[in-house]
């Protein structure tokens, strides 16, 4: 207690310290004399750092006792002091203008102060110990740490999802390159059996003409062979004397007058190759043919929307809800909480319709939602941009929740979108009575919507888009 009493009295009020060349002023206050000098060139004045009274520098006093007994206490209090409290102070900062051990921080500057800076420049300021500014900054550094993580995770995040784009990416690549190819597998076979099929015909008919031609040939050259003969055997009655010739003249001569009394060689017609009806038009009649092979989808599912529940068909125009999930990328554009997919056109005008088999399925919903339509909404309502016809739980309900009353179970729906009009109809098929309509006003793109859940106990496991024939005509 007494040592600790005797520490205070021997204590510079500017530096807190023991003092060094310890000066009095008249009015009994004492300072280090290096502090006293700083305080007023920092101060700008010859004041008291105390009480404040004014002073000059013919007014300081060497006090030697003070000295001693402040020399005495410092070699004292340096003899106990430890070798690691050395290493601790060897290693503290000091005050640039003051040489001074800096014990408090300045909350207004944000800097650290020792106690000359503190006395004279920052008395007006928030000051507060060093140790705690300390404590208190360090937690706000660790509560930025955290922010800072939390962000980098986050980022992390991101590019886990766009290396699994990048790899889907390549997936979808390769599988759409090979269906593409087994697509124009399937033209390039069906045109090369054409061809063939063409080839032969011609090849037929070449037969054909040929024969008729070559039977032509033969009997003409049999009436050539009959008439030479004729011609000859004239020709050796001529040659005879009065008495022979009158003897055997007539037959040669009757002969002779049948076959001259026949009718003229005619030109079988029709036996040139009929080239125009082996080329004319033979694109079209191709491409007419193939109206048979090619079907029209209009509407074509968009994959990359698609919940990872769902499964697509190769041709994207059926939908089946899986028992896994696919390890899809979270995409923007997908349905990540709601098993739902979107067409891949959109509409923005016009009138478009369209059918859909539902079959005996249980579960789904149909109809079109906006283009920025929140892909996390569990409701599909017009008030949040879904205009569709639900299924559920045995009944028919329409997005605002009420109930559609049908005398029959609906298997197949055609969806019919009036753009300018404002309107989504739904119609059943088999009869083309209407089931529902909405009337809204559309000022976006608006995109063909499916959601279908799970089939259980059920023939129908896909709801699919009906497709349509091309009338080449």
């Amino acid at each position: 207690m007494a040592e600790k009493v005797l520490e205070n009295f021997l204590s510079c009020h500017v530096c807190s310290e023991t003092f060094k060349d310890p000066v009095s002023l008249s009015c009994n206050h004492n300072f280090c004399s290096s502090c006293l000098q700083k305080f007023w060139e920092q101060a700008g004045n010859k004041n008291c750092p105390i009480c404040k009274r004014k002073f000059s520098k013919e007014d300081l006093e060497v006090n030697f006792t003070l000295k001693e007994l402040a020399d005495s206490f410092a070699k004292r209090q340096n003899s106990a002091v430890t070798d690691e409290e050395k290493e601790i102070k060897k290693e503290e900062v000091v005050c640039v203008q003051h040489s001074e051990v800096p014990y408090w921080f300045c909350e207004d500057e944000q800097k650290a102060v020792c106690p000359v800076c503190e006395f004279s420049l920052h008395q007006t300021h928030k000051v507060v110990p060093l140790q705690q500014a300390v404590s208190d900054l360090k937690e706000q550094l660790e509560s930025d740490l955290k922010s800072l993580e939390d962000k980098r995770d986050k980022y992390e995040q991101v590019e886990i999802t766009y290396n699994k784009m990048i790899q889907h990416s390549k997936n979808q690549l390769l599988s759409t390159e090979k269906q593409i190819k087994a697509e124009f597998n399937k033209l390039h076979q069906f045109l090369k059996d054409e061809e063939e099929s063409r080839l032969a015909a011609l090849k037929k008919e070449g037969e054909q003409k040929e024969e008729i031609v070559n039977g032509e040939m033969k009997r003409t050259k049999e009436q050539i062979s009959s008439l030479s003969d004729s011609i000859s055997a004239v020709e050796q009655e001529l040659e005879k004397d009065n008495m022979p010739f009158l003897s055997s003249y007539k037959p040669t001569q009757t002969t002779a007058r049948a076959q001259c009394s026949r009718s003229d060689p005619q030109l079988v017609s029709g036996v040139l190759i009929d080239v125009a009806k082996h080329l004319g038009n033979l694109a079209f009649r191709v491409w007419e043919k193939m109206e048979e092979k090619v079907h029209f989808s209009p509407v074509i599912l968009d994959p990359n929307t698609a919940n990872p529940r769902l499964y697509l068909s190769d041709d994207l125009i059926s939908v089946r809800h899986g028992d896994t999930e696919q390890d899809l990328p979270d995409n923007p554009e997908r349905f990540i909480q709601y098993a739902s997919v979107l067409g891949s056109e959109g509409f923005s005008s016009g009138k478009h319709s369209w059918e859909v088999e539902v079959g005996d399925h249980p579960d789904w919903i149909i109809g079109l939602a906006k283009e920025t339509v929140d892909k996390n909404e569990p409701k599909p309502s017009p008030e949040n941009g879904f205009w569709c016809l639900c299924h559920g739980k045995g009944k028919y309900t329409n997005g605002h929740g009420q109930t559609v009353t049908m005398k029959k179970s609906l298997q197949r729906i055609r969806v019919q979108l009036d753009y300018e009009s404002g309107q989504v109809s739904f119609y059943n098929s088999e009869d083309e009575t209407e089931i529902y309509t909405h009337r809204d006003t559309f000022t976006e793109k608006l995109f063909p919507l499916y959601n279908i859940g799970k089939a259980v106990d059920v023939k129908t496991t896909d709801i699919k888009i009906c497709q349509r024939e091309i009338n080449v005509n």
